[in-house]
């Protein structure tokens, strides 16, 4: 499942929300959207929640009983289980709590719902945003070119996987780990490890040649699964081990040529501040 994990202004005021791609929809942080609703700071619009929640129970609503968790960035920095909702709990919640917000905030949610349709018909749009936020955050424009093609690159090699009968967010997973093994030597989890990173997106912080080895183990994989069409898992694992193969052996050769190793322990912070 891909997520988009930002922020969205109403009136100043910021709303945590993610994307989900495989469900295509936003969820809101409920204490967030009652914040806004209510004119309450974070503590307040919390205690509102766990008061409205009994209530909504009480009177048999399933607004509350399902409302869904994911872990949102909070203001200390950390990220913490946050109760979410839905677009269209998020209308329902605006009918349960009095506010002369409600109707600028169903607007201010149909711009965020056109925002993605909009992308869906044009992808520019996607892409004009993605280089401008990677640009707020202090990336050089060669990072950011890799970075753009690296996610149309990502985007082959799951339509691929999908053709072949892959589709569970768990396979991918595995597929992805196996693939980063092969070519790297560590799996997600330990490429994560050795950046010193904990929620932070792996390909954001790899380096131009880290991108291009990981662009090259997902072409390989693509193109011979292209040519064999694998089916179900077994095939499939088999021919993304040897797409990432391939980009492990160009790895030794460029390591045996500069005597350096490409696997790098910098992460985001290191890769921004050696371009100025």
């Amino acid at each position: 499942m891909e997520k988009e994990n930002s922020l969205k202004i109403f009136e100043n005021k910021n709303i945590r929300v993610e994307w989900n791609a495989d469900k295509e929809k936003w969820y809101f942080s409920v204490v967030d959207v009652i914040g806004v609703l209510t004119d309450n700071d974070y503590l307040r619009a919390r205690k509102y929640w766990s008061v409205l929640k009994v209530r909504l129970k009480e009177e048999g609503s399933q607004l509350a009983t399902n409302c869904s968790q994911l872990k949102m960035k909070s203001s200390d920095g950390k990220y913490y289980n946050t109760d979410v909702i839905d677009t269209e709990q998020v209308l329902r919640l605006i009918q349960s709590i009095p506010s002369k917000k409600a109707e600028p905030f169903k607007l201010w949610l149909a711009k965020i719902g056109k925002e993605r349709i909009d992308e869906t018909y044009d992808p520019e749009i996607t892409i004009n945003r993605a280089l401008d936020t990677y640009r707020k955050k202090g990336y050089s424009e060669d990072w950011i070119n890799q970075r753009l093609k690296s996610i149309d690159i990502r985007k082959e090699f799951t339509d691929e996987l999908k053709r072949g009968g892959i589709n569970e967010n768990r396979d991918f997973a595995i597929l992805t780990n196996i693939l980063t093994k092969v070519w790297s030597g560590y799996d997600v989890k330990e490429y994560k490890q050795f950046k010193n990173l904990k929620k932070e997106n792996l390909r954001d912080n790899m380096t131009n040649m880290e991108i291009v080895l990981n662009m090259l183990a997902e072409t390989s994989s693509t193109e011979i699964a292209k040519k064999t069409n694998p089916k179900g898992m077994t095939e499939t694992k088999s021919t993304v081990i040897k797409g990432a193969t391939v980009a492990k052996e160009a790895r030794e050769k460029i390591e045996k040529e500069t005597g350096e190793s490409i696997i790098s322990s910098q992460n985001a912070k290191e890769i921004k501040r050696l371009k100025k």
